[in-house]
This record gives C-alpha cells, structure tokens and sequence, in this order.
C-alpha cells in the first residue's frame, strides 16, 4: 500500500462516519466521534479491499496511483467509515438499552 491511497481512505473514511452518524442520528457518536470511527474503519476498509485484491494501486498492478486506485480507496474508505461507525453506534444503543434495565 502506497501513503497516497491510505490518506485517500482516512479522509474518505472520516466524511463517511459522519454522513452516516448525520443520516442515522440514533446511530451518531457526536462530530470528533463520527471522525474518528470513520478514519479506523476507513483505513481497515481500504486494508480489507486491498487483501481481497480490489484496492488500491497494488491490485491495480501499477507503481502509481491512477483513477481505478483512487475511486477504489474512495469507495473502500467512505464505505468502511461508514459500516464501522453503524456497528459502534448499534452496540452503544444495545449497552445502553441493557444498563438502563
């Protein structure tokens, strides 16, 4: 993995937790808690693509990062951003709903 593709999924990983803690405002962590979700699940997506062989400049089976690479560490982060901060925000629901019992 190349420094450019994994700042592409940080960033792209951060604006999906907060559109996803914007859209599901059950499921928000709060703005600095959206980011930071969004930059984990982000770089993890992106690692996950990669592994699989979909992301990034090294699936691409070039030395340098073309639009094929970047729309996939876009896709990977934002998505991956986005998947982990509903699972935390689910799970904080469920220990909240087990704790007020």
């Amino acid at each position: 993995m190349d420094i450019v593709s994994l700042i592409i999924q940080v960033v792209c990983g951060a604006a999906g937790g907060n559109i996803v803690g914007a859209l599901a405002k059950n499921l928000s962590l709060g703005p600095v808690g959206n980011s930071i979700v969004g930059v984990l699940g982000g770089a993890l997506g992106g690692q996950i693509l990669q592994a699989l062989g979909m992301g990034g400049a090294a699936a691409a089976g070039v030395s340098s990062v073309d639009l094929g690479a970047i729309v996939s560490s876009v896709a990977g982060g934002g998505v991956g951003g986005g998947v982990l901060l509903a699972i935390i925000g689910l799970i904080r629901q469920a220990l909240n709903k087990s704790s007020a019992v």
